[in-house]
């Protein structure tokens, strides 16, 4: 089932007018109903968000279609780092699939294709982080083969 989804799916850079359907997906789910705004017109902060990612060379956000329709999305964001001998790494994040697709496989696929991308770009290791509330996800995770090897910690400087 994996091969035939994977060929029915298109992975395309994301467009200014993909916006209104991407933060609906960031959205949709426990942690993002709080913390994304989906009113109309769409705030401006995403907007912002998106011209400074489009215009930045080590970020892609990513449309994932399935038949012309929009199911999912995520941003990869390559980081050259001066340790370990120069290494470049692809950070993968805001991976959403639509909620009525989820648990079919499509987030097996999405990984599968970063990772090959990745590995495309030269990067010589993948990383993410997952909100610990998201336990189906490290899991998830996990079984793709992710190492939990570090520990991430955050700080909101924000007023």
């Amino acid at each position: 089932m994996i091969n035939e989804a994977f060929q029915t799916l298109t992975f395309r850079n994301a467009q200014k007018d993909d916006l209104i359907n991407l933060v609906q997906l960031l959205a949709d789910d426990k942690l993002g109903k709080y913390r994304e705004d989906t009113t109309l017109p769409l705030n401006k902060k995403y907007l912002d968000a998106f011209t400074k990612i489009d215009k930045d060379i080590n970020n892609q956000l990513i449309v994932i279609e399935k038949n012309n329709i929009i199911i999912g999305m995520l941003q990869l964001t390559f980081i050259p780092y001066l340790s370990e001998q120069g290494m470049l790494r692809c950070l993968i994040e805001s991976v959403r699939i639509t909620k009525s697709l989820r648990g079919n496989g499509y987030g097996t696929i999405v990984f599968k294709w970063a990772i090959k991308y990745a590995k495309s770009q030269n990067c010589d290791m993948v990383q993410l982080t997952s909100n610990k509330q998201r336990k189906g996800a490290i899991n998830f995770y996990t079984k793709l083969g992710f190492d939990n090897s570090h520990a991430g910690l955050k700080l909101a400087i924000k007023d």
